[in-house]
C-alpha cells in the first residue's frame, strides 16, 4: 500500500498528493501532523529512504533557526526532535511498500512506479 506523509497546508506536499493522484487511486494520505508520528514511523522512513535523521529535518522552518541552527545531536535525540516537533519533518514522503522517496519535486514519486 502506498502511503504520503502529508502536510495539506504545505504546497510543495500539495503538490506530491496531485501528482500521486495522477499515478495511482490507491493510497493512503497520512496527515502526521494530526496523528503524529512515532518513534517506529520515524526508523522505518529512514530505512526506506536510506538517510538519517537530520536529513528529514525541514531546515527553513523558524523552530529550527531559532532553536536547533549550529547544534550537535544524536541521532536518537533527532527522532526525538522530530517526533516531538512533526512540523520540521520534510514534505511529502511517498512510501510504497519498502521504498520511499521524498517528493520534492513531486516527480520524484516516479522512483517508486
Amino acid at each position: 500500500m502506498i502511503k504520503i506523509y502529508h502536510n495539506p497546508r504545505c504546497s510543495k506536499s500539495r503538490a506530491g498528493l496531485d501528482y500521486l493522484k495522477t499515478k495511482t487511486s490507491e493510497f493512503e494520505v497520512i496527515d502526521y501532523l494530526k496523528t503524529g508520528l512515532t518513534t517506529e514511523t520515524i526508523l522505518q522512513l529512514l530505512q526506506r529512504l536510506n538517510v538519517k535523521p537530520y536529513d528529514l529535518i525541514r531546515t527553513q522552518e523558524s523552530f529550527f533557526k531559532q532553536q536547533l541552527k549550529g547544534k550537535q545531536f544524536s541521532d536518537e535525540e533527532w527522532i526525538r526532535i522530530i517526533i516531538e516537533n512533526p512540523k520540521l519533518l520534510k514534505r511529502p514522503i511517498i512510501v510504497n511498500n519498502y521504498k520511499a522517496v521524498w517528493a520534492d519535486p513531486a516527480d520524484k514519486a516516479d522512483k517508486l512506479f
